[in-house]
């Protein structure tokens, strides 16, 4: 017997939403470059928008876990950021300027097209806005 599904909040739901629209948005972009007869740029478009995707997800989780420890510390007068938080922060940019980097440098990707890719997030999150204005319950009114 299958379990029966999770019911996730609205905010997740948003969440998973941008997620799979950024990767969307990145490969409609890299099939357009290859129609387009440009394959390097069709790559870049499309690991600058996995990228983009892997950024969100971090972002997420570093997210959930600034609000988890501000929960366990809520009766504290003066709460603690964990340095772990600050160091993901950092540490996923870094690790996204230098993978960005050695793709350039090794492959020949153009930079402007991971640039670009990377900017997928964008329209994800303008997307998944529109549909939950579309879709709230005011707007069924």
């Amino acid at each position: 017997m299958a379990p029966l599904p999770v019911s996730l909040s609205p905010a997740t739901q948003t969440e998973h939403r941008i997620a799979w629209l950024t990767l969307c948005v990145g490969g409609v972009a890299a099939i357009t470059a290859v129609l387009l007869h440009n394959l390097l740029w069709a790559a870049g478009l499309l690991i600058g928008s996995i990228l983009a995707w892997f950024n969100f997800r971090w972002l997420r989780q570093g997210m959930d876990a600034l609000v988890a420890a501000a929960e366990a510390q809520s009766g504290a007068s003066r709460p603690r950021v964990p340095v772990g938080a600050y160091f993901r922060a950092v540490f996923r940019y870094a690790l996204i300027a230098f993978t960005v980097y050695v793709i350039f440098k090794v492959l020949k990707v153009p930079l402007a097209s991971m640039v670009v890719g990377l900017c997928a997030l964008g329209p994800a999150a303008v997307a998944a806005s529109a549909y939950e204005v579309a879709h709230s319950p005011a707007a069924g009114r």
